[in-house]
């Protein structure tokens, strides 16, 4: 595969949740650098992180699209200008220090952003992740940042009625799940 094909590959498997495409193009010591803010499933190395990511983002957001802007390549290294587009259809829970620190409850609402990406290579396989990512502009769009009133009483309902810990459990094992069925792949 060629680094172009790899990076994309990588961002379907986080549309998808795809396993056996995991495997083929995610290195077993694969990082994501950009996992602190994920379920800690999402942190585990290699395919089983990018398969609980891929959940985790799918739990929240809809027919999740990452189409690609532009790719800029060498030998070891891929960067990928490319759009976020979904609907945010279930609860964003976002995590900090392992913590839940804030659930925002779905909105319906449409999300379509600008990220930049930086892949590194080793041994045919994307090794490394790390991001710079437009967030306030996403939380934005989904009237979060900054809150409005509708969205600051949905977040504390869901707060006081535990549905935002609920949530939270239900992400964190969906990413766990997710991870597992890296255990069913074929050895490298």
């Amino acid at each position: 595969m060629t680094a172009t094909d790899l990076a994309a590959g990588l961002f379907r498997v986080l549309e998808t949740g795809d396993p056996a495409l995991a495997a083929r193009v995610v290195h077993r010591e694969f990082h994501n650098r950009e996992a602190s803010v994920a379920p800690s499933a999402c942190r585990i190395a290699g395919p089983a992180g990018v398969l609980a990511s891929s959940a985790w983002m799918r739990s929240a957001f809809d027919d999740l699209r990452l189409p690609f802007l532009e790719t800029i390549h060498n030998d070891d290294q891929v960067w990928v200008r490319l759009r976020m587009q979904g609907r945010h259809s279930g609860a964003f829970v976002l995590f900090k220090d392992g913590a839940v620190d804030q659930v925002v409850p779905p909105t319906g609402r449409e999300i379509d952003f600008e990220q930049v990406h930086v892949l590194d290579l080793r041994d045919g396989k994307v090794i490394r992740h790390e991001a710079v990512r437009d967030d306030v502009t996403m939380l934005g769009q989904l009237g979060v940042f900054p809150p409005t009133p509708a969205a600051g009483m949905s977040m504390l309902a869901w707060k006081v009625t535990g549905r935002a810990s609920r949530a939270a459990a239900d992400v964190t094992s969906k990413a766990a799940q997710a991870a597992a069925a890296t255990a069913t792949l074929p050895a490298e």
